[in-house]
């Protein structure tokens, strides 16, 4: 397996942790008898930490499908290089960096540095499929 499946599967445990993390947070937020409940009832929003990691969780997800999609892409293609490489180990550890700095409130740090970091991941990985 390449580095680059196996920063995939890292970044799949990740996906996990963030959900059950949020999940957590959110329902001690909440109640577990609102976490086992139809949700229909309008709820107060989430406030400081579970709203930060949710906030976060939902950013992971909306990133992680191109993530995936270009890894998968240059695993078929064959195309495995330093850019590759580096584009896997930017997008997974910036998008650690991301949650540990929604989670302290960090609300620049993560948007300017650790967004942008895992971002130039993927790019990296579409200048290896394409030139």
């Amino acid at each position: 397996m390449t580095t680059e499946l196996r920063l995939l599967a890292a970044s799949v445990i990740l996906g996990l942790a963030h959900l059950i993390a949020a999940s957590h947070l959110i329902s001690f937020q909440r109640g577990y008898r609102w976490t086992a409940s139809s949700r229909e009832e309008p709820v107060p929003p989430l406030r400081s930490l579970a709203n930060r990691v949710d906030q976060a969780t939902t950013n992971f997800l909306e990133s992680f499908p191109f993530f995936a999609a270009v890894v998968l892409a240059a695993h078929v293609a064959g195309r495995h290089s330093l850019l590759t490489l580096w584009g896997a180990h930017l997008y997974f550890w910036a998008r650690i960096g991301y949650l540990l700095a929604a989670a302290a409130g960090y609300s620049l740090v993560r948007s300017v540095l650790f967004w942008n970091i895992a971002d130039s991941g993927i790019l990296l990985f579409l200048i290896a499929l394409f030139f």
